[in-house]
């Protein structure tokens, strides 16, 4: 199973942001999708990343935080995943880097945002059709054998 997998049932849509826009756009954006990060972008191409974390701790430190804007505060070096990456290794990517958002990107276009959520659901539901095919087995196989 790799991403293009997940982004075949949650769709490719990722909520995006531009460097210039300001925090209080920014917090409006997570507010009314319901969402952790936000991609920043220019044109399509994903120059940064903007966490719920990020503006928490610039706002524990500095109380004009309001008037920042986002690539202030956004995190500049971007790790990324491809449609083709493998969920195991994504898992262990984003595990390792503490990061809990992940935007795909195809030829240099986002075209996508996946959760460790996302991650963690996918191989959840990879398993148990895995557990259901071997009770399904079990079951046919004694079936068949008399008692």
């Amino acid at each position: 199973m790799n991403i293009a997998n997940i982004l075949a049932r949650k769709g490719p849509m990722a909520v995006t942001v531009r460097p210039d826009q300001s925090i209080r756009d920014a917090l409006a954006l997570l507010e009314r999708h319901n969402i952790g990060a936000l991609v920043t972008v220019e044109g399509d191409r994903p120059v940064g990343i903007l966490s719920e974390r990020d503006i928490v701790r610039e706002a524990a430190r500095n109380d004009l935080f309001f008037v920042r804007v986002v690539a202030d505060l956004m995190t500049r070096d971007v790790i990324t995943g491809q449609p083709h990456d493998d969920l195991l290794s994504v898992a262990h990517t984003m595990t390792e880097r503490r990061i809990r958002h992940l935007p795909v990107v195809d030829q240099g276009r986002l075209i996508g945002m996946v959760s460790i959520g996302d991650i963690v659901k996918a191989q959840r539901d990879q398993y148990q059709g895995e557990v259901d095919t071997l009770q399904t087995q079990l079951l046919a196989d004694e079936g068949g054998r008399p008692r």
